[in-house]
């Protein structure tokens, strides 16, 4: 908590300009004290204590430097009295006015612009000027025109650090703009791929199943030819009540199947993006009729409630069947035998709605958001395709898909669609 009050958690701008800081003051040490011990003619001892002052302010700010805190962070002009104060009492005890450490001043002002703004960095300036002017009037022996040269400098290189310091800020914040402005792009061109991909995906996975529909009409089509001639054969023969009544029977099992061969042929015929006029009631009819016979739809009880005169859709037959029909098969996968499956269509206010209800297992509120995402399912064989794809051709058709759930109660997916006058 106290670390917390003292340095806030800072930007990362922050901390690499605080890393040029610290690496600035570690400079200035090294040197202060190669130059104190190697020659100075001031008082080493008392240099050497401010010096030892300064290795703690460096080491603790390089703790919190190490720790992604600035030290000080919301102070900066304390830190700018202590360098001033600092610098002089190093100047005063080496040789006065024109001891080099005078140049220590220089690198407080290029810190100080590193880190904060102008504003702060024209502060700093006056403070160190305050301090060497002050070290001048304390001083025995005085030259105006060095204390005179040492502000002009003092203010030559708050302006030069404060600008350039200004530009690399300005450009580091253009690079950041940039990054961003790239990084939402190629999101955004990743989802238009993986939307590609899964629509292609989709579609191959329909197309084999149209053409495996097709194998087996065309494989079952051609022996039940075969044995419905061979019924009509016997049915015209004299025959037995018994006899005859089974054949009936047989008869009208095999026109059945007959029909389920055609929706079947149907189903497998190649898709059409053509849009034009459909019925919602022709679209729900076709689906229903093949999913009847997916696996688990015999034990399923499936329902249509349509309301009569029902306004037409613009929009491609194929599509929107492919729609009800995949709407269909995840509520008999989501409901167990003996489940109910409903499926409604009305009008209201120039809308179509239809929906498809279940009582199945329902949706957990966690997976709501993640349903219509590619490749997103629960199925342990899923592809997670089909609400992506379903939900594509409803929006473009104009319209839009709701689902409402609730875990052990049930699921209803609400497709919203405009009607053509």
């Amino acid at each position: 908590m106290m670390l917390e009050m003292i340095a806030p958690r800072p930007e990362a701008h922050e901390l690499a300009a605080e890393a040029i800081a610290v690496r600035i003051r570690w400079f200035g040490l090294v040197v202060g004290g190669l130059l104190v011990n190697f020659g100075s003619p001031g008082d080493i001892l008392a240099l050497n204590a401010i010096l030892v002052i300064g290795l703690a302010f460096t080491l603790l700010d390089t703790w919190f430097f190490r720790r992604g805190r600035v030290f000080l962070k919301d102070s900066p002009l304390l830190i700018s009295a202590m360098e001033a104060l600092f610098i002089a009492l190093l100047c005063r005890y080496e040789s006065g006015l024109d001891s080099p450490f005078r140049y220590y001043y220089l690198l407080s002002l290029i810190c100080c612009a590193i880190r904060y703004t102008p504003r702060t960095t024209y502060i700093t300036c006056a403070l160190d000027g305050l301090s060497y002017t002050l070290l001048y009037l304390a001083s025995d022996d005085r030259d105006a025109r060095l204390l005179a040269m040492m502000l002009v400098v003092l203010v030559w290189v708050t302006w030069a650090a404060s600008e350039l310091a200004k530009l690399l800020k300005q450009t580091g914040a253009r690079l950041r703009d940039l990054n961003a402005t790239l990084e939402s792009r190629i999101a955004e061109r990743t989802a238009e791929l993986q939307a590609s991909q899964a629509q292609v995906l989709h579609q191959e996975k329909m197309a084999g199943f149209g053409l495996l529909a097709a194998g087996i009409a065309h494989e079952v089509g051609n022996p039940l030819a075969s044995i419905s001639g061979l019924v009509q054969m016997l049915e015209r023969r004299e025959l037995d009540d018994y006899t005859r009544e089974k054949l009936t029977l047989v008869s009208a099992q095999l026109v059945r199947i007959q029909a389920i061969l055609r929706e079947l042929v149907t189903f497998s015929r190649p898709a059409s993006d053509a849009r034009g006029r459909v019925s919602i009631r022709e679209v729900i009819d076709e689906a229903l009729g093949i999913a009847n016979y997916y696996k688990g739809g015999k034990n399923r009880m499936l329902t249509a409630d349509v309301a009569a005169n029902l306004p037409v859709l613009s929009g491609v037959r194929d599509q929107l069947v492919q729609v009800i029909f995949n709407l269909v098969l995840n509520a008999i996968d989501a409901t167990g035998k003996g489940g109910r499956i409903d499926i409604r269509a009305a009008a209201s206010d120039g809308k179509l709605i239809l929906e498809v209800i279940d009582d199945g297992s329902g949706i957990p509120a966690d997976d709501l958001d993640r349903i219509f995402k590619p490749y997103y399912t629960t199925k342990k064989h899923g592809t997670g395709l089909g609400l992506f794809v379903i939900r594509k051709i409803v929006v473009e058709h104009g319209g839009t898909l709701a689902v409402v759930s609730e875990v052990g109660r049930g699921t209803t997916f609400r497709i919203t669609l405009p009607t053509t006058p």
